[in-house]
C-alpha cells in the first residue's frame, strides 16, 4: 500500500495534464493537497512536520519564480529598445537556414549557459531570442528543453557532479571517473536525441539536408566536453557550449553542411557595428556576469555565498538567519528539523537580469523613466507560474517528507527491489524521478546518489557507472520537469500547455535512458 500511496499522487497529476489538459495552476497545487492528506491520514506524519513543508515550500518557491521573472524582464527590456530586432537582422544576415539558427541558440548557446549558470536560465534566454527570428512558441519550449538535457551534469560549472555526490565519500579519482562515463552517454545520445528536438519544429527532410551541420554543431559541443571531462568536472559544460557555440558559428557563415535555405535570396537590412554592439551589449554582460560570479577560481562565488552572519531573528514559526551575501535561511521551522534559504544576491535573478535592466536602461532613449512601469508589468506576468510553482514545490517538499520513509524514496527502493541484478537497465530513470520532482539534477543526486551507491555494492554492479547513470538520469528528466516547462513557458509566452509539452518530452526522455542503459552497460 505505500507504494500505491506513493505513486498515486504522480500518476492523477499526470492524468490531470496530460490527459485532461488541466493548467498547471491549478493541477499542482491540487496534487500537493492531495499529498498533504495521504501523509497526515495514511502516513501519520508530523502536523508539525507537515506544516513545515508548506513554509519550506512557498520560501524554496522564491528562487525559480525571482529567476523566471528575472529573464522576462530582460526579455521585455530586449524588445522595449529594439535590440530584439537587430539581433534578428544580425541572425538573418549571419545564415538564413532556421535549421542553423535552431543549433546555433537553441543548443549551442543554450549549452554554455547550462555550463555556467543552470537554474532554467539557458531556455529563459535561449527560448524568446529563437520566438522573435519567428519560430513557433510551443515548439520551442520542447526542442530547447530537450536539447537542454546534454549539460546538465556539467551545468552551473559542474555542480550536480561535486556537489550532487559530494556526500558520498568519493575519492577524485572515482568523481572524476563517474564523470567521464556520463559524458560519453551524453555523446553517445547525442546521435540520437537533438534529432528528436529538432523533429518538433522541422520536417524530416529539412533535417536531412542540414544533417552534416547538426552533427558538427552537436558535437562541438559534446567531444570538447567529454574531453575535459578527463581532467576537470567543473568546466566540460561551459567552455564546451563556448567552443561550440563559436564554431557552430562559423560553419553557418562559411555555410558548411547546410541545405540552401530558401530565404538565401534574401538580404537582410546590413547591421553597423556599433548598432550590433549596443544590441548584442546586454546579453554579453548577462554572459559575463554569469561567468564571473560561478566560477570558483575567481573568487567573486564565495563572496556571494559566504556564511558570514550579518544577523539573526526569531519569527515565532522559525529561525531567521541572514548572511552578509544576503542568504535568507529559515530553520527549526514549527519546532522540526525542516529548513530552506533563498540566495538573494547568488540566484541568476537580481544578478545578472535584473542588475543589468537597471544599469543599462540609460544608454537606450526608449527606457527613459519606464524601467519601473515594466517590472510592474512583469510582476502581473508572474501570477500565474508562481501558483503553478508554489504547488509544485510545496507537493516535492511533502514528498520528501520523513527522510528515508518519504514517498520519493519509497518510490525509489520499490524500484530497485524489483529489478535486481538487472538495476543497470533502469538506473537513469531513478535520476529522473528524482529531477523530475525536483527540478535539478543537483537535487536528484542529492536524494538518490546514496541510494545507487548502496544498490551497487549490494548488487555487485560497478559503483562508477551507476553513479554516473544517476548523473545523466538527473540531466534527462529535467526535460520533463514540471517546473523547468513552466519556467520556459511562462519566459515563451506559452500558456496552458503544460501537460502537453510533459507529454512530448517524456518520449525522448525513455530514449534517452535506453541510451544510457545500452552505453552503462559497456561501461
Amino acid at each position: 500500500m505505500d507504494i500505491i500511496l506513493s505513486v498515486l499522487p504522480i500518476v492523477i497529476l499526470i492524468f490531470l495534464m496530460i490527459k485532461m489538459r488541466v493548467p498547471a495552476n491549478y493541477a499542482l497545487p491540487g496534487i500537493a493537497v492531495l499529498v498533504y492528506l495521504i501523509l497526515l491520514v495514511y502516513f501519520k506524519t508530523d502536523f508539525a512536520l507537515l506544516n513545515s513543508g508548506l513554509v519550506t515550500g512557498f520560501w524554496a518557491t522564491l528562487t525559480p519564480i525571482t529567476v523566471i521573472m528575472g529573464a522576462v524582464l530582460f526579455n521585455n527590456f530586449q524588445q522595449a529598445t529594439g535590440n530584439q530586432i537587430v539581433i534578428n537582422r544580425w541572425m538573418s544576415s549571419l545564415t538564413p537556414n532556421p535549421v542553423a539558427q535552431m543549433m546555433i541558440i537553441g543548443y549551442a548557446f543554450a549549452f554554455m549557459i547550462e555550463g555556467a549558470s543552470g537554474f532554467g536560465t539557458p531556455a529563459a534566454i535561449a527560448a524568446p531570442i529563437l520566438i522573435a527570428l519567428g519560430f513557433e512558441p510551443l515548439k520551442v519550449v520542447i526542442a530547447v528543453l530537450i536539447f537542454n538535457s546534454m549539460p546538465v551534469s556539467f551545468g552551473a560549472v559542474g555542480t550536480p557532479t561535486w556537489f550532487g555526490f559530494g556526500s558520498l565519500g568519493l575519492t577524485s579519482q572515482q568523481i572524476g571517473e563517474l564523470g567521464l562515463k556520463a559524458a560519453l552517454v551524453h555523446l553517445s545520445a547525442g546521435l540520437i536525441i537533438p534529432l528528436i528536438a529538432l523533429r518538433y519544429v522541422f520536417s524530416w527532410a529539412q533535417i536531412k539536408q542540414n544533417l552534416l551541420y547538426i552533427y558538427l554543431t552537436v558535437f562541438a559541443c559534446a567531444l570538447p566536453m567529454t574531453l575535459l571531462a578527463t581532467i576537470n568536472y567543473e568546466f566540460p559544460s561551459l567552455l564546451g557550449g563556448a567552443i561550440g557555440f563559436i564554431i557552430s558559428i562559423w560553419l553557418a557563415k562559411k555555410k558548411i553542411g547546410l541545405a540552401k535555405s530558401e530565404n538565401e535570396a534574401q538580404t537582410a537590412a546590413p547591421v553597423s557595428p556599433k548598432e550590433l554592439f549596443m544590441a548584442l551589449f546586454p546579453l554579453i554582460s548577462l554572459v559575463l556576469i554569469l561567468v564571473v560570479t560561478r566560477v570558483p577560481q575567481l573568487g567573486i562565488k564565495d563572496l556571494m555565498r559566504t556564511d558570514a552572519i550579518l544577523f539573526k531573528a526569531n519569527l515565532g514559526f522559525a529561525d531567521l538567519e541572514v548572511t552578509q551575501a544576503l542568504k535568507f535561511s529559515l530553520a527549526n521551522v514549527f519546532g522540526t528539523t525542516s529548513s530552506e534559504a533563498y540566495e538573494l544576491l547568488y540566484a541568476p535573478a537580481f544578478i545578472p537580469f535584473f542588475l543589468i535592466v537597471f544599469a543599462l536602461s540609460g544608454f537606450y532613449p526608449s527606457m527613459k523613466g519606464g524601467v519601473w512601469k515594466m517590472i510592474g508589468q512583469t510582476a502581473k506576468q508572474m501570477l500565474v507560474p508562481f501558483f503553478a510553482l508554489l504547488g509544485g514545490v510545496t507537493m516535492v517538499k511533502f514528498m520528501l517528507l520523513n527522510g528515508d520513509n518519504s514517498m520519493v524514496s519509497i518510490i525509489g527502493m520499490s524500484l530497485a527491489a524489483a529489478t535486481g541484478p538487472f538495476w543497470g537497465l533502469f538506473a537513469s530513470y531513478l535520476g529522473a524521478i528524482g529531477a523530475f520532482f525536483s527540478g535539478s539534477a543537483t537535487i536528484s543526486n542529492l536524494i538518490f546518489g546514496g541510494v545507487q551507491q548502496s544498490i551497487a555494492t549490494q548488487t555487485g554492479l560497478n559503483m562508477t557507472s551507476i553513479l554516473a547513470m544517476q548523473s545523466v538520469g538527473g540531466a534527462m528528466g529535467n526535460m520533463t520537469c514540471v517546473n523547468n516547462i513552466i519556467a520556459a513557458s511562462s519566459v515563451s509566452g506559452v500558456h496552458r500547455q503544460e501537460g502537453y509539452i510533459m507529454q512530448k518530452t517524456a518520449v525522448p526522455m525513455f530514449i534517452y535512458g535506453i541510451i544510457t542503459a545500452l552505453v552503462g552497460f559497456l561501461l
